[in-house]
């Protein structure tokens, strides 16, 4: 489970980022996160209560958006989504495809004060 170190890395980040902007309090973060990203939601929202306990982030509300795992079809140029369709286009069948998105991992929002 390396969420944990991942909360921990995101958490200096936002620390960081408070410090140079005169923040008091974070009210939301909000994180995007790749369908095909090694991270795994519902642990970064069970773990991330404790690993903000004592930060500026404590009482904050975690947010977490995921970004969709689409590929574009080498064949016929379709854009689909990899998860949904196991890898294969719903087009023209085939398993030639170049990845667009769904491995990213981005911190896309601070709400503070």
């Amino acid at each position: 489970m390396h969420e944990i170190g991942v909360l921990f890395e995101i958490i200096k980040t936002v620390e960081n980022f408070a410090k140079q902007n005169d923040v008091k309090k974070v009210e939301t973060l909000v994180l995007q996160i790749g369908e095909l990203s090694s991270m795994i939601p519902r642990y970064m929202k069970n773990l991330y209560p404790a690993t903000i306990e004592g930060t500026i982030l404590q009482g904050s509300e975690l947010e977490i958006e995921i970004l969709p795992a689409n590929a574009l079809c080498k064949e016929c140029n379709k854009v689909f989504n990899l998860v949904s369709n196991n890898g294969i286009c719903p087009k023209c069948e085939t398993k030639d495809w170049e990845l667009l998105g769904g491995k990213e991992f981005y911190i896309k929002e601070i709400v503070c004060y």
